[in-house]
């Protein structure tokens, strides 16, 4: 193989990998922004508008239990949205799509309403439809000595 073709080759190889990350990327930027139409629900206290980003076989996993779809989610995270402050707050600092396109993860800090991280969250996020991501799977940890 001469040079220029080796050249020409390697060029190719960038550009159909610069290619393959592009949709992924606006993908992590979709999801990103789901997670924090997500969050806003809190805010707004909107329980409604909450349970609509749970897939209806949405599991989230809580201490040593389990809430096993929509309805069980809704309903367990209702009190939650009693009151005019939220009790908590939640960001997406990291998002990672699959390249099939198909799920995502975010993840992030949950934060008291001081602002003070009180715990991280995990979401499994799963693309049902195009441009619709619903919560699959949800845990949060509590924060570690930071």
């Amino acid at each position: 193989m001469n040079l220029r073709n080796w050249i020409s080759g390697l060029l190719v190889s960038i550009s159909l990998g610069a290619a393959a990350q592009e949709p992924t990327m606006d993908l992590e930027k979709q999801v990103a922004d789901h997670e924090r139409a997500f969050a806003r629900t809190m805010a707004d206290r909107d329980a409604a508008a909450f349970a609509e980003f749970v897939s209806t076989e949405g599991v989230f996993l809580s201490g040593p239990g389990r809430l096993v779809g929509r309805e069980a989610v809704a309903a367990a995270w209702g009190p939650y949205f009693e009151g005019e402050t939220p009790p908590f707050s939640w960001e997406p600092e990291t998002v990672v799509v699959l390249e099939s396109g198909s799920l995502a993860l975010s993840t992030g800090p949950v934060l008291d309403p001081e602002g003070n991280k009180v715990a991280i969250f995990t979401t499994t996020w799963r693309q049902e439809e195009p441009g619709v991501w619903r919560v699959v799977f949800d845990r949060g940890n509590k924060a570690c000595g930071e």
